[in-house]
């Protein structure tokens, strides 16, 4: 059993910047690649970006080149850099093992808006 912990989210205008983190206890956490997800009420939950154990990377076309991941294996974190946010970037953000289908956790929302 892993839990994770999200934080960070917050009100934000557009065109500007948040760094969300992702605490994760209760099992091992180095080994598994790690996902940033988000979800938007009568929408399907969307992989934003992924990041394996050795810190390869892959993003979502939607935030390539505006949002970076990357983690701490030896603090169990997981973080994402957000830059340029844009009102669509509105959601609730949570992390979790890449796959895995529970687990989820209470997530932390972002919103965009002037």
């Amino acid at each position: 059993q892993v839990q994770f912990v999200e934080s960070g989210g917050d009100l934000v205008q557009p065109g500007g910047s948040l760094r969300l983190s992702c605490a994760a206890s209760g099992s091992i956490f180095s080994v598994y690649p790690m996902g940033w997800y988000r979800q938007v009420p009568g929408k399907q939950r969307e992989l934003v970006a992924l990041i394996t154990r050795d810190g390869s990377t892959n993003y979502a076309d939607s935030v390539k080149g505006r949002f970076t991941i990357s983690r701490d294996n030896a603090k169990k974190s997981v973080y994402l850099q957000m830059n340029s946010l844009e009102p669509e970037d509105t959601a609730v953000y949570y992390c979790n093992q890449y796959g895995r289908v529970n687990g989820w956790g209470q997530g932390t929302q972002v919103t965009v808006s002037s």
